[in-house]
């Protein structure tokens, strides 16, 4: 894994800083788990903006990418690492011995060659899906369900694991990578081993172009606009401002957004650590 740093020699490569993507080994997806995307410009089905910032971009195809690993006791062989335009962390190409292929999301450390498994035959080996009843403590984990069956939805993202920590009855107790600690039936599946591309967040885009290329748009600062417009807008020279809050009134640092008495806070043991410097 290695980034570059570019010289800066035009404009847009004097701050940039980009990914190898050595891990890479192709360019062209398995078309027949790849379906069209359609983009919505942030607008719903009334045709109203409800994300504002978003619209143009490069065209994607969806990967489809099987959370569920649910083929189980049968092993696959990683024919490909690819890059995913819909996430940050890599995916693989494997094929099981039936010659299914499926997209799985890609560890850290695994190359092309590699055996990998699911259920609870599976060695705790990097890339394979295990029930957390099955894990040995102190693994790093990702790509953890948090319904039985539903499919993985914690520590997706690039460089991400959790770690298992405990077991108490029925229920695991895995530490996220937000710093929260909680409980998570064991009868839910994790994969083994922490998500590829852990250099994505040392990126620099190095121009506004590249944002556009990704589909963001141009985001106007709310001190700048009118007071009809923003809560922080309107002042004379520099003297607005305020408390920082978003355009619908809600407060960008210290108000909790979590409801109160939501029903995982019984599950919950440790909330996640703040990111305040107070």
């Amino acid at each position: 894994m290695a980034v570059k740093k570019y010289s800066p020699i035009t404009p847009g490569l004097r701050h940039r800083v980009s990914n190898l993507n050595t891990e890479v080994t192709t360019d062209k997806p398995h078309k027949a788990l790849t379906v069209g995307m359609r983009k919505t410009g942030g607008r719903n089905h009334t045709g109203k903006m409800t994300m504002r910032n978003r619209g143009g971009g490069h065209r994607r195809k969806y990967r489809v990418i099987d959370f569920k690993r649910d083929k189980e006791g049968m092993s696959a062989k990683v024919l490909t690492i690819e890059y995913d335009p819909n996430r940050s962390a890599y995916i693989a190409l494997v094929e099981y011995t039936d010659g299914e292929k499926r997209y799985i999301l890609a560890p850290n450390g695994i190359v092309v060659g590699t055996e990998v498994m699911s259920g609870s035959t599976a060695l705790p080996e990097v890339g394979n899906a295990m029930y957390l009843s099955d894990i040995p403590l102190g693994s790093s984990i990702h790509a953890i369900e948090m319904t039985p069956g539903k499919g993985a939805a914690l520590a997706r993202s690039a460089g991400t694991f959790g770690v298992l920590m405990g077991k108490e009855g029925r229920y695991a107790i895995v530490k996220m990578p937000s710093g929260e600690v909680r409980r998570i039936l064991m009868t839910c599946k994790a994969t083994i081993g922490t998500t590829s591309n852990p250099d994505h967040g040392l990126t620099v885009m190095g121009k506004a172009g590249r944002n556009r290329w990704s589909g963001r748009r141009p985001r106007v600062r709310g001190v700048a606009m009118n007071p009809v417009d923003h809560p922080m807008g309107g002042g004379e020279g520099k003297a607005s401002g305020g408390h920082p809050r978003s355009r619908t009134g809600i407060m960008a640092k210290g108000q909790k957004t979590r409801k109160k008495n939501k029903y995982s806070d019984k599950l919950i043991i440790t909330k996640r650590k703040s990111k305040s410097k107070r």
